[in-house]
């Protein structure tokens, strides 16, 4: 199984963001720091948990566990529901990119356990140009 930790920052509200993907596969891991231009924080959750289902899909893995401190993407996903228009289609997009993984999981975990993915999010805002 494939451990995908994501997270997403933005610095302001909206403001410069970035989305932050740490994942364990098999022993080793790979870092992705992926600037997103400027929108608010939740935004920026929704479009890491998006990049990386294309990351997972581009590399072909089928059983995929995602962890996220974000409880609004978390919740938004398990009841494939989210009442904000713009957060709707995000979730849309990213419930379409998980049908086309074989066995899909996604997980709330606290901050304190997401800190490699927030580093990664927080140096992605500093790569937008």
């Amino acid at each position: 199984m494939i451990e995908v930790y994501i997270d997403g920052a933005s610095a302001g509200d909206p403001g410069l963001s970035g989305a932050g993907i740490y994942i364990k596969n098999n022993g080793k891991t790979e870092s992705f720091s992926i600037p997103l231009g400027r929108m608010n924080n939740h935004e920026a959750e929704f479009h890491a948990l998006i990049k990386s289902l294309e990351i997972c899909i581009d590399r072909g893995y089928s059983i995929v566990s995602v962890r996220s401190d974000s409880t609004a993407v978390v919740d938004a996903f398990e009841k494939e529901f989210a009442r904000n228009q713009k957060y709707r289609l995000l979730l849309n997009n990213a419930l379409s990119l998980s049908s086309q993984i074989e066995l899909f999981f996604i997980k709330w975990i606290p901050s304190k356990e997401n800190k490699h993915a927030d580093q990664l999010a927080r140096q992605a805002i500093q790569l937008n140009t």
